[in-house]
């Protein structure tokens, strides 16, 4: 297993995963060829220095899981550094095998490495098994999260 930032040719692996459960099946629009809203994305996203898309690979070369991790600077705690986690997934075939695990280890290093002074993520309240694991790594609820989709 090797954690490595992401390439254009995973982008199909990755819209894959985000969009093989209840909810990404609502949101999400995975089809092949991958449509170029995805493929524009990826591109800004590679482009922006405090954006790291992260895939895990298998031994085989297989895209089986992946992380979003932002890095946010702004003005509060002195000018520090808020670092957020987004779209983590594990291809439903590798669940089970501790990867979120060591996707989390990864994230937490990576995060310190950039002197951030916090890993923060959200998660859908209708995910009870993902917000039992984020607890379980020492995350807690102190906050209420708000969102205001358009």
């Amino acid at each position: 297993m090797k954690i490595r930032k992401a390439r254009t040719e995973d982008v199909s692996s990755i819209v894959a995963m985000l969009a093989d459960d209840e909810l990404g099946k609502q949101r999400e629009n995975y089809q092949l060829p991958i449509p170029d809203t995805y493929l524009r994305a990826f591109e800004h996203i590679k482009a922006d220095k405090n954006q790291e898309l992260m895939v895990v690979e298998s031994e085989d070369g297989s895209v089986i899981g992946t992380l979003q991790l932002s890095f946010i600077p702004y003005l509060t705690y002195r000018g520090g550094i808020r670092a957020q986690i987004e779209a983590v997934r594990i291809h439903k075939a590798h669940r089970g095998e501790g990867l979120g695990v060591k996707m989390f280890q990864w994230a937490i290093e990576r995060a310190k490495e950039k002197k951030a002074h916090v890993l923060q993520l959200t998660t859908d309240k209708k995910r009870p098994k993902a917000i039992a694991f984020y607890q379980k790594l020492g995350f807690a609820a102190t906050h209420e999260g708000m969102k205001l989709h358009f």
